[in-house]
Formats: C-alpha cells, sequence, structure tokens
C-alpha cells in the first residue's frame, strides 16, 4: 500500500508549506497528452513545480475542451500569477509545441481572462481583483500555433502568489511524481444538490485529506471540516482523522448524470459526515 502520508509529514518541512491551510493542494486536468502511453512525462502536477524541465500538454492541438483545477488547502487570496506558457525545455521544444495564449480563470460564479505573451520566460500576470478560492478552474481559450499544426498545446508552470509570496515552485519537485494510486482520487469530489454542491472532499497529491460541510444558511447548520492523511492502493484507503484509521474500499463508476463524471463511494465505516457519495462535477 502506498504510504502517502509519509509524504505529508515530509512536505511540512518546506517553510512555504507549513501550516496546512491555504497552500497547493493538487493540480488536476481532463486530460494530458501521451496519458496512457507516458502517464508521467505531461502530468498536471507539472505546472507546480517552477522548473522549465517539465509541462503539462493538451491532449491535442485543440485545448478547448480541456480543463485544468489546482486545488487549496482552505482558501487563499491569489495577487499574482507568474505563468511559463509553452514547453520551456529548451527553444527546441518551445517553438515545437503549442504555447497558451489567452486563459480563462474561474472561481465559483466569477471569472477572469488573462493574456500572455509568445516568450519562453515567467510571465507575472496581476490578478485585479485577487481572487480568493479554494479551487481555481484554468482554461485555455487560445494559443500561439507550433511550427506543426497537430502538436499540442502547453504550459509549462503557474506559480499562484499570496501575500506577496509563492504557493509552489521547485521546492516541490520531489514531492510531485506521479503516483497512480493518488491520482486515482486526487482532486475535489462534490455532494449535495446538482450544481449548489454543500460538501466538499479534497484528495492532495502529499497524502492528506481535507472534507468541507459549507452550508447555505448557516443559522440553521455550521460549517464544519475534517482533515487527516491517507493511504491509498488499489480500490482500498485508509483515512486517518486524529489517529484514529477507517479502511475503506472505495469505486469510481459513472454518476448518474453524464455531467458529473464519476462517481465516489466508500464501503465500510467513514466520518459521518464524509458518508458519500461524491461526484467529480458539480
Amino acid at each position: 500500500m502506498k504510504k502517502a502520508s509519509a509524504l505529508a509529514l515530509s512536505l511540512l518541512s518546506a517553510p512555504a508549506l507549513a501550516g496546512g491551510a491555504g497552500t497547493i493542494g493538487y493540480a488536476q486536468a481532463s486530460g494530458y497528452f501521451k496519458q496512457d502511453s507516458r502517464p508521467t512525462l505531461y502530468q498536471p502536477l507539472n505546472l507546480l513545480d517552477g522548473r522549465n524541465a517539465t509541462a503539462w500538454c493538451s491532449p491535442s492541438s485543440d485545448p478547448l475542451n480541456d480543463l485544468l483545477t489546482v486545488g487549496f488547502n482552505g482558501p487563499v487570496t491569489l495577487s499574482e500569477l507568474k505563468v511559463s506558457t509553452g514547453n520551456s525545455f529548451d527553444q527546441h521544444t518551445f517553438e515545437q509545441y503549442g504555447k497558451a495564449k489567452k486563459l480563462k480563470l474561474t472561481y465559483g460564479k466569477k471569472t477572469q481572462v488573462v493574456n500572455l505573451e509568445d516568450v519562453a520566460e515567467p510571465q507575472t500576470i496581476t490578478l485585479s481583483p485577487p481572487i480568493t478560492a479554494a479551487r481555481l478552474r484554468i482554461e485555455v481559450l487560445d494559443h500561439f500555433p507550433a511550427e506543426d499544426p497537430e502538436a499540442p498545446v502547453c504550459i509549462t508552470d503557474v506559480v499562484f502568489v499570496a501575500d506577496g509570496k509563492p504557493l509552489n515552485g521547485d521546492w516541490l519537485t520531489t514531492k510531485l511524481k506521479y503516483d497512480k494510486y493518488i491520482a486515482q482520487l486526487m482532486g475535489t469530489w462534490f455532494a449535495g444538490y446538482d450544481n449548489t454542491p454543500d460538501r466538499f472532499l479534497h484528495f492532495n497529491f502529499d497524502g492528506s485529506f481535507r472534507f468541507s460541510f459549507e452550508p447555505y444558511d448557516t443559522t440553521r447548520a455550521k460549517e464544519k471540516v475534517i482533515e487527516g492523511t491517507y493511504d491509498v492502493g488499489a480500490g482500498r484507503v485508509t483515512l486517518n482523522v486524529g489517529g484514529k484509521k477507517y479502511p475503506v474500499r472505495f469505486t469510481k463508476d459513472p454518476a448518474k448524470k453524464p455531467t458529473h463524471g464519476l462517481q465516489l463511494s466508500f464501503d465500510g465505516d467513514v466520518p459521518e459526515d464524509m458518508k458519500g457519495p461524491f461526484r467529480s462535477q458539480p
């Protein structure tokens, strides 16, 4: 069984991640280039490591249907993004792949659109107004074409800046290794009414998880947060909450409504508030 919780303990030693809340939790994508044949090469976690050597690339030359989501371990207020577009491994790869030109940022019911230049260097994007969110969706609306019109479109890095400090960077390099078991769960799962969920279950790349109940009527129900770590294997996950372990099996099946993607359900005892099912889309 993969000891993801051990990663969580080592990650706490990184200064920018100390304290847990408001730090980078995950990056996920609806798809990426060579996902089946070489799943480690262009995975979405590459966006977080602040290095030119890695990039996320879309499955095809048309990225309009692809969605990137970045989750934080609690709400953060972002003032800047530092974006490196394209595949910036070297000048040859920068020209060989398409480069994101216009990004749409979605947080809650709000959006911002940012424009990028056709350069390999990091570009500082000032967010006006600043974005406060626990989850941020990123879509590529337009791109600079590659030499090969069939080449995928890439983004090398997105560094998120809050209170003048980057939340991610090259200190995460050894923490962002692809793991097929963690990849099964990583991201946010939703429960509650269609398109208006009030329960959120976040599985992070470092082996931590965060459940939050966010009621619409706080006069009748109180907000609740459950945090802990998880160990995951093939179809099995052990949740550790305050020293108590909940070993359960999980399944991912198509949700009842096509727009809801996958459905996550647990077979066994879990904390009462976390009893599913949860879905992969709001």
